[in-house]
């Protein structure tokens, strides 16, 4: 059998070609005790940005620099939660919280296809692009008195501001996600022989899972930001309907339960949101930052 030197100048026998490499290793597998540690951290820091606000809150309360006692402390804020909540204001909670959830869905299930449209197709792209930057830059308090006269003053009304805030922020996120696909990946499915349809839902479909998560999120922001002018048409009901009814009477304090509990809500929901997002788009690799 014939041999070959190597360059230590021992011989070995010539077994031939070496074998072709492997696939690259992937990056490791990020998770175990150290993802649990970075959001434990990131949990506390959360937790002190809301702890000083409180405190900055209280000290310019108690430094009355807001004059004539404009400016409850955050205890009594909070009593008027926890008294609230057990005299109908849990309810209040419940009915906004559904109202944004049911439009805020209609809204989003509603944009999709248009931003599928937009992003896919350039001609629908260029008519009516313009039309979406145009309606997007309302803003959803300008519409009430035309939706009262439209709609009148029932739940549908509402509704109808909840869905409009939330359809075109959405529609604006889709149609960008779907747009920046890189073309090699449609390409590749293409020279693999897929046709247009299996493009769209094998390719586009699941790229665009992550925006419209994004966007679920956006629009969900939109809505309970949205929630009090939705609830400016005849609303006996609902946080907004607290808010208007306790300035009214100069209730400051449940003014400020009613916005508090209002970015509760919100966060809580975005929260249950992006809990989702990490396990639909576990394939997205969002880095370590």
């Amino acid at each position: 059998m014939p041999e070959v030197v190597i360059a230590s100048g021992r011989q070995r026998p010539d077994t031939g070609p070496p074998p072709p490499p492997g696939p690259p290793a992937g990056p490791a597998k990020r998770g175990g005790p150290r993802r649990g540690l970075a959001r434990l951290r990131g949990g506390l820091l959360g937790l002190a940005g809301f702890l000083g606000l409180v405190l900055v809150w209280q000290i310019t309360a108690a430094a009355e620099v807001v004059g004539n006692g404009l400016l409850p402390t955050p205890g009594t804020v909070f009593e008027v939660i926890w008294t609230g909540l057990g005299n109908g204001l849990a309810n209040d909670v419940l009915i906004s919280s559904r109202r944004v959830v049911v439009w805020v869905s209609v809204g989003i299930a509603a944009a999709v296809p248009v931003g599928f449209l937009l992003g896919w197709f350039p001609i629908a792209r260029a008519a009516l692009n313009p039309l979406v930057n145009f309606f997007r830059a309302l803003p959803p308090i300008a519409l009430v008195p035309l939706v009262i006269v439209y709609f009148g003053i029932g739940e549908l009304a509402r509704g109808i501001i909840l869905m409009y805030a939330a359809f075109f922020a959405t529609v604006v996120i889709v149609f960008e996600g779907i747009a920046g696909i890189e073309d090699k990946y449609v390409r590749a499915a293409q020279t693999l022989g897929a046709n247009r349809i299996e493009v769209l839902t094998r390719v586009v479909l699941p790229f665009s899972v992550p925006h419209i998560l994004t966007a679920a999120r956006v629009s969900l922001g939109i809505g309970w930001a949205s929630l009090v002018a939705a609830e400016l048409v005849a609303a006996q009901d609902g946080l907004g309907a607290v808010i208007q009814n306790a300035g009214n009477f100069l209730d400051i304090p449940r003014v400020y339960a009613g916005i508090i509990l209002i970015g509760l809500c919100a966060l809580v929901m975005d929260a249950v949101l992006r809990f989702i997002s990490v396990r639909l788009v576990r394939w997205q690799d969002r880095g370590t930052r």
